[in-house]
């Protein structure tokens, strides 16, 4: 009799307890979720920050070695630039509430109501970003760091004639405006968002809008002296230390898994398997792609394109890394791979010299791969049975997206120039900006004293 009791009262027990077990079980899991996430985010932020460094050696590389401090400290302070810009302002204006257009609340982050400790999905004035659980801070270094690198690609382009504080002010309004205006348009709810175009890791939000920059930059700033003669024939100004380079574009390409896989915003892992594989491929195809393209064209497999190649293959997949096969992101990293060896020659016989390709790697490929998801991606490209309607609106965001970012680039430029000026003088870039605007060599040890 006692026993049979024991075994009731222990039945009803477990009857109370079980429900309050499983609140906590359930409650266990999700905030060990939330930590990984969070994890995941923070490690990939800053793999993406790392890519400074990859822009730095590539883009110093590339160029000569009387303009090195410059170009070493343009990279270093774009990025101190954007983070105090974004911050007080670009955040706000991409991913706050506001309207269709822009973000209107949340500036110097005020606006909060988030409660990290709890993993509580944010509910302020940043609302475009609560389908991902991870503390806003968390969400706001991860867009920071991807503002920082829309910022950084202007830089190459106008390498070796722009003024040092020029430059400065320009990387000020991207992080502020130009950058997050068109960002809220696809990631912070905007109208294309609603629209339903795609661009999952920015093949037009960072790349595009930099490279727009970059282009409208080099035409104003004009070409470097004795880059073109007077006959319209082109002289090639090799760059001081192509292992700078190489070494630039395998931090680049290291720095891309996080740039593509960290854009889940959560550790999934199937998600960022296929995310992570996708941009090796395509970065691998469109290295093969250029280097074979430039032998054909130029006659050698030329190291510079093989690189820029590489780079433009993972420009090429980052919009469409989610929704690709692995087969796509390979045809993908092809075609971008040639396109950029085309683009790159095409722009020096219009005379517009950018002495790193980014104008090729970054605004050409961005384009491709935002159009390469209206035939890639397998649940509405055109190539898996989705047929024409997402690329027709994919052709809407690459149109309006590069019509906003030139103008807007334009008039910043030119109120830039007006102020201040936009190019240094003609002895200052013979004599080399590292001692005109900084007045320090890189390399002090192989200068020829007379």
């Amino acid at each position: 009799m006692k026993k049979n009791k024991s075994i009731h009262m222990m039945s009803i027990l477990v009857i109370l307890i079980f429900p309050t077990l499983c609140l906590a079980e359930e409650k266990i899991g999700s905030d060990l979720k939330v930590i990984a996430d969070t994890i995941w985010v923070l490690l990939t932020s800053a793999l993406v920050f790392f890519m400074n460094l990859g822009f730095a050696s590539l883009e110093s590389g590339l160029c000569r070695a009387k303009n090195t401090v410059n170009i070493l400290s343009k990279n270093i302070i774009v990025f101190c630039v954007t983070s105090l810009a974004f911050w007080a302002i670009g955040f706000a204006f991409m991913f706050g509430e506001g309207n269709p257009f822009i973000g209107l609340k949340g500036l110097l982050l005020i606006g909060s109501d988030n409660s990290p400790a709890k993993g509580e999905a944010y509910q302020g004035v940043f609302s475009s970003l609560n389908w991902t659980g991870v503390p806003l801070l968390a969400k706001f270094f991860f867009q920071l760091v991807f503002a920082g690198t829309a910022a950084t690609i202007v830089s190459g382009a106008v390498a070796e004639r722009i003024k040092y504080f020029s430059f400065f002010g320009f990387s000020f309004l991207m992080g502020a405006l130009i950058y997050p205006i068109q960002g809220h348009w696809i990631w912070g709810g905007g109208w294309l968002s609603q629209l339903g175009f795609k661009d999952f890791a920015g093949s037009t939000v960072v790349h595009s809008i930099g490279g727009w920059s970059a282009l409208v930059g080099a035409y104003l700033l004009g070409p470097r002296v004795g880059k073109y003669s007077s006959d319209g024939r082109v002289n090639p100004i090799p760059g001081h230390s192509l292992g700078m380079a190489t070494i630039g574009t395998f931090i680049l390409w290291f720095g891309w898994f996080g740039f593509n896989g960290g854009s889940t915003m959560a550790a999934e892992p199937q998600a960022i398997s296929l995310i992570i594989l996708n941009t090796n491929m395509a970065a691998a195809a469109g290295g093969i792609a250029a280097t074979f393209t430039s032998y054909l064209f130029i006659g050698k497999p030329d190291l510079s394109m093989l690189l820029n190649g590489v780079l433009a293959g993972l420009v090429g997949i980052t919009a469409g890394a989610d929704g690709a096969t692995v087969f796509g992101s390979i045809i993908i990293g092809l075609i971008a791979g040639i396109l950029v060896v085309y683009s790159v020659i095409f722009f020096d016989r219009m005379k517009i010299d950018d002495p790193v390709g980014a104008i090729s790697v970054h605004l050409i490929n961005g384009v491709w791969g935002t159009f390469a998801v209206g035939l890639f991606n397998r649940e509405v490209g055109l190539f898996y049975g989705g047929g024409t309607k997402q690329l027709l609106i994919q052709i809407v965001g690459i149109v309006s997206v590069g019509l906003f970012s030139f103008f807007i680039s334009a008039f910043v430029w030119k109120v830039i120039q007006k102020i201040i000026g936009l190019r240094v003088s003609e002895e200052e870039e013979t004599d080399g900006l590292d001692i005109g605007e900084h007045g320090m060599e890189a390399y002090p040890d192989f200068t020829i004293k007379k």
